[in-house]
């Protein structure tokens, strides 16, 4: 399948998603994981990641890592069942290839996929592509919703000020 951009996100039509923007590369049994590119924007800059051991057992949900960035701390949860077969050990001295790279170089982990019929729960990328577009889609609409009040609340203070200047000043009775 082919990679899909929704808005300036990149979705790469080889792997599985899930909901909480993991995507997943199977290879003879094996699952390499990562983050995907919608899920580092929001995250910023990428300044650590706490990887998963080699030999961790994780079911499909676990917390499999965790990745702080300037902007917060956030989990990557295992998309699969299996066992952690390999670590992407470039991520302790340059984290930023999450950033760089989400669907490559900056993957998290590789998976012995206990039950590989589990893929069928996630998304394909053409799902993964629908359900990033109505987030977008909702994004945007908030944005635009954000900046209608912004616009509405300088109005309604320029009102106020132009009502200022045109009345008098009250006297002692008056106030």
């Amino acid at each position: 399948m082919e990679d899909i951009y929704v808005g300036n996100y990149l979705v790469k039509g080889d792997r599985y998603y899930t909901k909480e923007h993991e995507w997943v590369l199977v290879k003879n049994g094996l699952a390499q994981v990562g983050i995907t590119d919608y899920a580092q924007k929001q995250l910023g800059d990428v300044v650590y990641v706490d990887l998963p051991e080699k030999g961790k057992e994780v079911e499909a949900g676990d917390t499999l890592a965790n990745i702080e960035s300037v902007k917060n701390v956030a989990p990557v949860y295992a998309p699969v069942t299996g066992t952690v077969v390999e670590v992407n050990e470039d991520l302790k001295e340059e984290p930023s290839l999450i950033n760089d790279d989400p669907y490559d170089a900056g993957y998290i982990a590789i998976l012995e996929m206990k039950d590989p019929t589990e893929i069928e729960d996630l998304m394909t990328a053409q799902d993964y592509a629908d359900y990033l577009r109505e987030i977008v889609e909702e994004e945007q609409e908030e944005e635009l919703e954000e900046k209608e009040q912004e616009e509405e609340l300088e109005n309604f203070i320029e009102d106020l000020y132009e009502r200022a200047e045109d009345e008098p000043p009250l006297d002692e009775e008056e106030r």
